[in-house]
């Protein structure tokens, strides 16, 4: 059996390390320039340089995107942007541009190159052209099903591996190549600036009635037609894992730590327990579903895994997530009273029960007990968001533990 690794975003710091506490193999993170999540908080390279060393301190890998589609004007920044990069340790670097995959070969030969799912890797022949540059890892273009991956690693090199999306959301434009954005807005997608105008709601114009808008129902809300449902294999690690699949990735570098503890957690369960016995994966299979589901989505698809997606794949009367929990905070520090010091996210109270997110996957209801702020006042309810507070809990947790709450 091949070596799986489970590969979770981080859109800053505290999200990055949020996800190596929860289980990540890997994550991968974007500098300021040149990866295709501008509106992320992304990383300076102090930042790159202080998450690489908590990363590597618990064997976890570091993955930096640099995956636009340079134009002229890019390709000057890009080049400095490599040298700055000769002392940051990152793990590999996530490219799709052929153009920056030869600076980067140039000017950091000891770093692995990944290419991109935006490079539209949909067959052998495009995976051993990238091996013959030096790809060591091509991720999948989302559009291929199980049994062409499959077809993919039987005719590729033993040593180059597969990476391909396991979680998270689905773009309606062929591995991300979408114009829609910078149509509406001027905002290029292939640059790191995409609106999503997929989840966007739309009529239809005849050319000769200009100004009267056709309603598309699907019913008396309207219809979404561009907005997919969000991936979810949480029910087939066997299959993935058959099909030859390195590195096992989730979509989403701009979720927040709640969101990348709650499926980098049920993930690693899911992954850790089937490769401990089959038997035990699918004793667990209520657990992996009743988790997963308390991250925000879209509801759940296999997009295209097991063959072309249908109506079934798309959602036509709303473009709003599902949400049940909120996310309060993170424990940041025990105080000398043993309270968790944390900065508060969203409002909690005195009394109130909330959850916290065990990182062997398991979960605590506790009762908020008594509420400070940083001055020693004592408060009901915590109504600031970043707030930094000391609240008692009745037992320590440790540091980096996600809480939240069951919304009503």
């Amino acid at each position: 059996m091949r070596k799986t690794e489970l590969l979770i975003p981080a859109g800053s710091l505290e999200v990055l390390k949020t996800a190596v506490r929860y289980g990540a193999d890997a994550v991968y993170i974007g500098g300021e320039d040149f990866g295709l999540r501008a509106k992320a908080h992304n990383f300076t390279i102090d930042e790159m340089k202080e998450g690489v060393a908590f990363a590597h301190a618990q064997n976890c890998k570091v993955y930096l995107t640099v995956n636009i589609f340079a134009h002229n004007e890019d390709l000057a920044g890009i080049r400095e942007y490599f040298v700055q990069l000769k002392h940051v340790d990152v793990d590999a670097l996530i490219i799709s541009d052929p153009a920056v995959v030869m600076m980067a070969k140039e000017l950091l030969p000891e770093k692995e190159i990944h290419i991109s799912t935006q490079a539209n890797n949909t067959n052998y022949g495009t995976y051993n052209f990238w091996y013959q540059m030096g790809a060591t890892r091509v991720v999948s273009a989302r559009e291929l099903s199980l049994a062409e991956i499959k077809e993919i690693r039987n005719n590729i090199p033993e040593d180059m591996e597969i990476e391909s999306f396991i979680h998270g959301a689905m773009c309606i434009s062929y591995s991300g190549r979408c114009l829609l954005s910078n149509y509406f807005t001027g905002r290029d997608a292939n640059q790191g600036a995409c609106t999503h105008p997929c989840r966007w709601k739309y009529a239809v114009v005849e050319e000769k009635r200009p100004g009267e808008y056709l309603p598309v129902n699907e019913d008396d809300r309207g219809t979404y037609i561009f907005n997919s449902k969000d991936l979810c294999m949480i029910e087939y690690i066997p299959e993935m894992i058959d099909a030859g699949i390195d590195s096992f990735k989730i979509e989403g570098r701009m979720k927040t730590a709640l969101y990348v503890a709650t499926v980098a957690r049920t993930y690693r369960k899911a992954i850790d327990d089937f490769q401990k016995s089959p038997e035990l994966y699918r004793e667990n299979m209520e657990y992996y579903r009743t988790e997963i589901a308390k991250c925000t989505y879209r509801q759940f698809t296999t997009g295209f895994y097991f063959g072309k997606t249908n109506s079934e794949s798309q959602i036509y009367d709303n473009n709003t997530y599902i949400k049940e929990y909120t996310y309060l905070g993170m424990v940041n520090e025990i105080d000398a009273d043993g309270c968790i010091v944390l900065e508060q996210r969203n409002k909690f109270t005195v009394g109130e029960v909330i959850e916290a997110m065990c990182f062997d996957g398991s979960n605590l209801e506790l009762t908020v007990q008594a509420i400070h702020d940083e001055d020693g006042r004592m408060m009901e309810s915590a109504p600031h968001p970043k707030q930094i507070l000391h609240v008692d809990l009745g037992m320590e947790l440790p540091i980096g533990c996600i809480l939240r709450r069951k919304d009503d």
